[in-house]
């Protein structure tokens, strides 16, 4: 069976990725497996669809904002090219920076789309009080769509 066509729906599509000590290098490199699998699924090479993509564990990590790859080949590269770090599971900062700098026009972030932010974690934070603002802070910005 060939794979699903890519959907005309533009979306402007933010993944966060958990890295700390608890998912191990093993589990890292299985989430880039399946995001370059699930981005090979998207209508990027169109326009249609923009990724973004941040790491974080004690700090928040590398990334890339929804500006800056264009095709699918370019994104999966990028996701290809991550490294593993360990640490705490900072997830209220990597929210926060998605708020503040990832859903920005500056960052490529179109104000006429709607906007998702995937969380891939094994779920524990550091601080699930400061994670749960930001989860609410990250949902109040337009067209943030917010699911458990």
């Amino acid at each position: 069976m060939p794979p699903p066509t890519p959907t005309d729906c533009p979306t402007d599509i933010i993944f966060v990725l958990d890295e700390s000590g608890s998912i191990g290098s093993r589990d890292f490199g299985l989430m880039k497996s399946f995001l370059s699998y699930l981005v090979g699924r998207l209508d990027v090479d169109s326009g249609n669809t923009r990724v973004g993509l941040v790491t974080y564990s004690s700090n928040v990590g590398t990334g890339f904002n929804l500006s800056a790859h264009s095709s699918v080949a370019s994104v999966q590269s990028a996701i290809s090219s991550l490294t593993y770090s360990g640490g705490g599971t900072n997830t209220d900062a990597a929210l926060a920076h998605v708020r503040s700098t990832m859903l920005t026009s500056a960052a490529g972030d179109r104000s006429n789309v709607p906007n998702v932010v995937v969380v891939l974690t094994d779920g524990q934070s550091n601080n699930a009080t400061a994670t749960q603002v930001s989860i609410n802070d990250v949902g109040h910005i337009r067209n943030v769509k917010q699911m458990s």
